[in-house]
């Protein structure tokens, strides 16, 4: 493998999911007004876009959340079959999604410069959209 190809790879391989903490807010918010189960919630990751999502860290990183008091969870029995774990959102992991929130605002505000720029670069002289109309 060329020098190039593995600069490549390793661009590959670091853009290809988000970063894991980028998991939090995800999940906080999926417990936003509902107790959801380990594989709802894993279910919900990828509806946001996950792509891959590895089921051993979702539920460890469920574990720090509860230990962090940002979650609570308890074993339903009701459901036919196993009991699962039920998880539900804290008033501090409520306070912490707010936090987020605030951190994803602003990285979005730099992600959005990012693009115009981008775009400004890619099309200098703007699109056909862009041009006036001519109304003769």
């Amino acid at each position: 493998m060329t020098k190039k190809q593995e600069a490549k790879s390793t661009a590959e391989k670091s853009m290809s999911g988000a970063p894991k903490n980028f998991m939090i807010p995800f999940l906080l918010l999926s417990l936003r007004g509902w107790n959801l189960h380990g594989y709802k919630l894993i279910q919900q990751l990828m509806s946001f876009g996950f792509t891959s999502v590895d089921q051993g860290n979702v539920y460890r990183t469920l574990r720090q959340l509860e230990k962090d008091d940002l979650i609570a969870s308890e074993w339903d029995t009701t459901a036919d079959g196993p009991a699962r774990r039920i998880y539900s959102l804290t008033k501090a992991g409520e306070q912490y999604l707010e936090l987020w929130a605030g951190s994803l605002e602003q990285y979005q505000t730099m992600l959005n410069s990012f693009f115009s720029l981008y775009t400004d670069m890619l099309f200098p002289f703007g699109t056909k959209k862009d041009e006036p109309k001519n109304h003769e």
